[in-house]
């Protein structure tokens, strides 16, 4: 059309035919019709007009169109950091480390800091939308006419360096669905293009004008919308360009943020750049079957009453053992069953590689072996999940999520398992928060069909294919799937069995968790390839038994066992009275979660109490793992040509920094770490560095763990963004050139390449809080919380470290549960001495610590706290603690700078409607109170005494305060009038037993309560300057008492009003102890003073005269008071 550059004199349309032409675009728009049948439609409307028109090639009506959003690339997913957190405090127990946590605390007794005191608790001028030309998607229809020249010339986007970015987002698909529409359907049309006669702003709108015909026409009102929309673009390309509105509104938050400065003197990594470290080949040793299915294949026909696995009930007893041949007949019914009977409209349920949902108990292993197997055989892919026990599980909707992006329609379970399902009122089971449609087929015995003999699974799992889906909780609390290839599963059976010196028939005990991480990979897969009997404890039988484990470590004379330094924990607080016990049999202990740098206590701990009973120090083996990566390391015995173990001393304060600092023991801050063994056979690994570019670390220098392998997850489920930065990384030297032909894996862990190439692990990715410019770890400051005699208060394996985001930076927040028979003061204790040892060995301020009453924290799946939730309720202020301890200004110091006060809006403003965008205001006033100065009876009473003599003379019997006692009942009142006399006595008391004069400081050493009241108002009456001083704790005066001696000197308070109790108290033996009792003022006890009036109440010769002092002792023990004005505290 525009080649042509002849005029365009269209025929005027009759309005009917304009409507309908405008209903068809419309129903194109909106795919009620197909493109066939719109043109078929618009050319029988047209066709008594066609002559008229001229200079149309009709071709051009359908090409030229504006490209739908079906043409523009979809943007990238973005990308989440996703790390598991599964953590039990239990393992955080170091001897060492309280001691020095115990030390740390005994420098500010040394030191005389005080303990912390507790106190109770329009019309705008034009459209404003993202762009400042407006989207046309919410234009008017009627909002005018289109008028055109009568010549229009067709210009090449590309020619047009003028155009505006936010035009070619529109003309790529952002402004009508009609248009994309249309564009969708041909898929070869592009914009004719021609030499320009005019290359005005509006030439690449007169482009995308192209699709109009001829029914458009000078003066004709345009009804459809393509129409408004691109006379609204024609009109914005007139108007002057502005930026995008959301650059009016740019907040300066980070320019006003104070930066925190790095230190000069803070360390530096110094090594040379690491270098990836290879493990040993992956070799084939003896011949196997090819595949794991054929290995079970193999073992089920040619051993099939070889014990394969032994359940345990909640007393220890075997209630069944499942043999190789039960399993593999067991799992080719199954598969049958899947296959073959379940249908829908006469067509099978389940294709190959449809996601099946396992729901199991942690109690029954066997049936979950025969499911997982079952659906290996069947082609289809099990996805593990926790039983949902309620409705409101927590994390239970996230797993829905899963469930729903997995494609999961089927679950299966066992009969005793789904009778214990929450049930709706059909009897049906519940439908979960967030969890898709799901059928629950049982798998018992007599719900499955036997097969024929000729029949025989088509399952071929050597491939790449998706064998499982093993489920993981982010940081974030977001739940996704990280899926395992067949060929991934085999190599990490191959690896294990080549690491550990798995034989056949060997006997392994296994106290993890057997649907997910090592108790999956060891005592579900590997074992099958062994032909190995595997003892499976269920976490029940832990609870109740912490010993039996070893009890069934030494009943079968087990040759390996899987347990957690939890488990290990358990053991030595319940082995006292066990003299039957040996483990000589173990040749491997393995303990999974060797990550935790704090795991190394309760190995050490453990081998002192059960080297005698047997066990040898080489048997113990750490091991680190990720979902992501599998198994990452693993310590070997010497027979199996590992090295000897190494521990290493670090500073925390380098670890702080990212650096690697050996330190001795004698230093309190310091974190003793073991190794977790050599990398996997088959495997490569590097440390890099943990933002941005993955470029390789020092060797001085602490990162995140990055595995090269076959034997490592594949993927995300779905989630193609994250799976690229997480099982995709290609890590670089400081070159920039790639370190290797492969992609990484990313692990989570953090920790470095030690002597002997042994790995290091000195924390996790999800557990890394960065505030300032230093990282700390949450398992870190767990251990440190609990080196603070937490016994008495809160439950040790109940404790929750996160962090918020507080002004651009993280901010710890500690939260616990609380013992019922701790009282709130002894609580309060705790939390202090917590925040002191925290800034004592970490030199970090804690934001938050809450005390929340027992049981009420979100558990996990088996035992522990599910983090994530405690931090989303935290955060939506759901958690309910029973007592809060704030420390903000201890740890938010990158306060906004203060704003300059701007006296108008100047040039640098702009108003935007009726906003201002440009300065920030700099101030915020309330109302005026000087209207209620106006009347001579407020000039009056211009201070607290004032009034309170004014309302005990015209509303004596005015109740004022009531005190209540615990249980709510109201023990003491006090009137107006009552509260006057009282405050009349004290103030007599002071000036003839104290002999105090005007101005003189008095501390009031009381409990919350009237007789505190009295004597405040007392004070005032005869002109002293109270100062309220929380008294001293009797079960605690060793540390209490110098925090009141320190006020009442740092005051300089010449008399010490308390009651005849707290008198008492102060002149006891104890006391002495700790205070002299001779260093003490004059102390008055006001219980039984005489009843006297005073002659006339002082009365300040101005407001600025001093009203009373605030102290307070911070949570580090610093002690800060405020002065208050006899101004600033009147009404």
């Amino acid at each position: 059309m525009a080649d042509r550059g002849c005029p365009l004199e269209a025929a005027p349309l009759p309005a009917e035919v304009r409507e309908s032409l405008a209903e068809l675009e419309l129903e194109l728009s909106e795919g009620d019709i197909t493109q066939k049948g719109y043109e078929k439609k618009r050319a029988k409307l047209l066709a008594r007009y066609i002559p008229l028109i001229q200079g149309i090639d009709p071709s051009l009506q359908a090409e030229n169109r504006i490209p739908g959003p079906s043409q523009t690339t979809a943007a990238a997913p973005k990308q989440q950091k996703s790390r598991p957190t599964a953590s039990r405090d239990e393992r955080f127990r170091s001897d060492v480390h309280t001691e020095a946590v115990q030390a740390a605390l005994a420098k500010y007794k040394e030191r005389k800091m005080p303990m912390p005191s507790k106190r109770r608790s329009v019309l705008v001028h034009s459209s404003v939308e993202t762009y400042t030309p407006p989207d046309t998607s919410s234009a008017s229809e009627d909002e005018g006419s289109l008028r055109r020249p009568g010549r229009l010339t067709s210009t090449p986007l590309q020619s047009h360096s003028s155009v505006e970015p936010w035009l070619d987002r529109v003309i790529q698909g952002s402004s009508t669905s009609s248009s994309a529409s249309s564009t969708s359907s041909h898929p070869g049309g592009r914009p004719t293009t021609a030499p320009s006669a005019a290359a005005t702003p509006g030439a690449a709108a007169t482009t995308a004008l192209a699709g109009l015909e001829a029914h458009t026409h000078i003066g004709v009102p345009v009804n459809s919308r393509v129409s408004s929309k691109i006379q609204q673009l024609l009109n914005t390309l007139k108007r002057p360009k502005r930026p995008p509105l959301k650059e009016f509104f740019v907040d300066d938050f980070e320019e006003l943020l104070e930066v925190q400065q790095p230190d000069p003197n803070q360390p530096k990594p110094e090594g040379s750049e690491t270098s990836v470290l290879r493990g040993e080949p992956l070799t084939a040793g003896v011949p196997r079957p090819p595949s794991l299915l054929a290995t079970l294949q193999r073992w089920g026909t040619t051993q099939p009453k070889s014990p394969c696995l032994t359940a345990l009930d909640t007393t220890g007893k075997a209630v069944y053992t499942l043999t190789y041949g039960k399993l593999w007949s067991r799992s080719l019914k199954l598969a049958y069953t899947l296959l073959n009977k379940l249908t829908s409209k006469n067509e099978p349920l389940l294709k190959p590689g449809d996601r099946v949902a396992l729901v199991f108990p942690n109690s029954d292993p066997v049936m979950f072996m025969v499911a997982f197997y079952g659906c290996l055989l069947a082609e289809l892919v099990p996805v593990p999940i926790e039983v949902p026990l309620t409705r409101k599980d927590a994390g239970s909707q996230q797993v829905g999520f899963l469930l729903g992006s997995c494609g999961v329609f089927l679950a299966l379970t066992t009969d005793a398992c789904q009778k214990g399902l929450p049930k709706a009122q059909t009897g049906e089971v519940a439908a979960f928060k967030g969890w898709p449609p799901l059928s629950w087929l049982v798998i018992d015995g007599k719900h499955l069909a036997k097969p024929p003999k000729d029949w025989h699974p088509l399952a071929q799992d050597t491939g790449t294919g998706t064998a499982y889906i093993e489920y993981k909780t982010s940081k974030e609390g977001s739940t996704v799937g990280v899926t395992v290839s067949h060929a991934s599963l085999l190599a990490q059976c191959r690896a294990l069995t080549q690491a550990c010196g798995y034989s056949e028939a060997e006997t392994l005990t296994n106290v993890l968790d057997f649907k997910r991480d090592a108790g999956l990979w060891h005592g579900v897969l590997t074992s099958v390839m062994n032909r190995m009997h595997v003892v499976s404890v269920p976490y029940a039988l832990m609870k109740a038994n912490p010993l039996s484990w070893i009890q069934k470590v030494c009943f079968y004379k087990a040759r390996a066992a899987l347990v957690k330094s939890r488990d290990m924990h358990w053991s030595l607080l319940a082995q006292r009275g066990q003299r039957d016990v040996s483990l000589s049999s173990l040749r491997m202990l393995i303990v999974a979660d060797g990550a935790n740098p704090w795991s190394i206590s309760s190995c050490d701990a453990f081998l002192n109490v059960f080297q005698s009973r047997g066990l040898r120090p080489e048997v113990i083996c750490p091991c680190a793992s990720s979902p992501e990566a599998l198994t990452v390391a693993i310590r070997r015995p010497p027979d199996l040509g590992g090295p000897p173990p190494r521990k290493a001393v670090l500073s925390m304060n380098g670890l702080s920094y990212g650096v690697i600092r050996v330190d001795t023991e004698e230093k309190l801050s310091v974190l003793t770490v073991q190794d977790v063994g050599q990398v996997m056979p088959g495997a490569n690994v590097c440390v890099v560095k943990l933002e941005g570019t993955p470029y390789l670390c020092k060797t001085d220098e602490v990162g995140e763990i990055c595995v090269s392998s076959s034997a490592t997850g594949t993927a995300y489920y779905g989630l193609l963004g994250i799976t690229k930065n997480v099982f995709e990384a290609v890590p670089v030297t400081t070159g920039g050139a790639p370190i290797f032909d492969r992609p990484f894996t990313r692990t989570g862990l953090l920790g470095f390449i030690g002597p002997d190439n042994l790995v290091f692990i000195v924390g996790k990715l999800d557990g890394l809080m960065v505030t300032g410019v230093r990282r700390h770890n949450a398992d870190d400051v767990v251990a440190t919380a609990l080196a603070v005699e937490p016994m008495k208060f809160v439950y040790r394996g109940r404790i929750a470290v996160f962090s918020v985001t507080v002004l651009h930076d993280d901010r710890i927040v500690l939260v616990a549960e609380q013992r019922p028979d701790a009282s709130e003061e002894d609580s309060f204790q705790w939390m202090s001495r917590v925040l002191q040892a925290i800034d004592s060995i970490h030199q970090v301020g804690v934001y938050c610590l809450a005390l929340v009453p027992a049981n009420t924290l979100p558990k996990a799946p088996l035992g522990g706290i599910h983090i994530s939730e405690t931090k989303q309720r935290f955060l939506e202020g759901t958690l309910h603690p029973c007592n809060v301890l704030m420390c903000p200004h201890t740890c938010v110091t990158n306060l906004p700078k203060p704003r300059q006060k701007q006296p108008e809006v100047g040039p640098a403003s702009m108003i935007v409607g009726n906003l201002v965008a440009g300065k920030r205001i700099a101030q915020a006033s309330g109302r005026e109170l000087a209207h209620l100065e106006d009347s001579d009876q407020a000039r009056k009473f211009l201070f607290l005494a004032d009034v309170l003599q004014w309302r005990a003379h015209t509303t004596p019997d005015h109740p004022l305060f009531l005190l209540l006692n615990a249980k709510g009942t109201v023990t003491s009142t006090a009137t107006c009038v009552q509260l006057h006399k009282r405050a009349e006595r004290v103030a007599a008391a002071l000036m003839e037993k104290g002999r105090l004069s005007v101005g003189d400081h008095v501390a009031l050493v009381y409990p919350p309560g009237v007789d505190l009241i009295a004597a405040f108002y007392g004070c005032l009456y005869c002109g002293c300057v109270p100062v309220t001083v929380r008294p001293p704790h009797p079960q605690n005066l060793g540390t209490t008492l110098p925090t009141v001696k320190m006020i009442v000197e740092v005051s300089k308070s010449a008399c010490v009003l308390t009651t005849q109790a707290v008198t008492r108290l102060l002149r006891s033996k104890e006391a002495a102890a700790a205070v002299d009792i001779r260093t003490w003022p004059t102390i008055l006890d006001t219980d039984d003073i005489p009843k006297k009036k005073i002659a006339s109440v002082f009365r300040p010769p101005s407001p600025d005269v001093l009203a009373y002092l605030d102290f307070s002792v911070s949570t580090t023990g610093i002690l800060a008071g405020v002065k208050a004005g006899r101004g600033g505290s009147r009404l």
